[in-house]
């Protein structure tokens, strides 16, 4: 039997970019105590991007209204240094390639936070 044609507006790798989307919510909603509240994730070619918004923890928020911008990017990316295996665990299990490299990246003016994943070929 051959398999049938995705119907129109359907999307077949939906599925997978909402399991990046919520496995990188729970994982950084564990690893701060607090997860961003929405997250879309998108494919392009190899490439994995996962955009969320309002997860900044109340101890972020307060150094940014000090003006304190650049320490809260500097932990930040640090931190996400340091998870750099539990991140792209998320990514690897969701779409079945293995994550070459990784970079993270926070701005503050609409608050996003930004998850770049390099796969080892395209998902699907």
């Amino acid at each position: 039997m051959s398999a049938q044609p995705p119907r129109p507006g359907t999307d077949p790798l939906g599925a997978m970019r909402a399991a990046v989307s919520s496995g990188i919510v729970q994982t950084l909603a564990r690893l701060y105590g607090r997860g961003p509240t929405k997250a879309k994730t998108y494919f392009n070619d190899a490439y994995v991007f996962c955009v969320m918004e309002n997860g900044l923890t109340p101890n972020e928020e307060k150094l940014l209204e000090a003006g304190e911008e650049t320490l809260v990017r500097h932990y930040r990316l640090r931190f996400q240094e340091v998870v750099y295996e539990e991140l792209t665990a998320v990514v690897e299990q969701a779409t079945g390639r293995k994550v070459l490299t990784y970079h993270s990246q926070i701005v503050f003016d609409p608050p996003r936070i930004f998850e770049i994943f390099l796969l080892d070929g395209e998902p699907g």
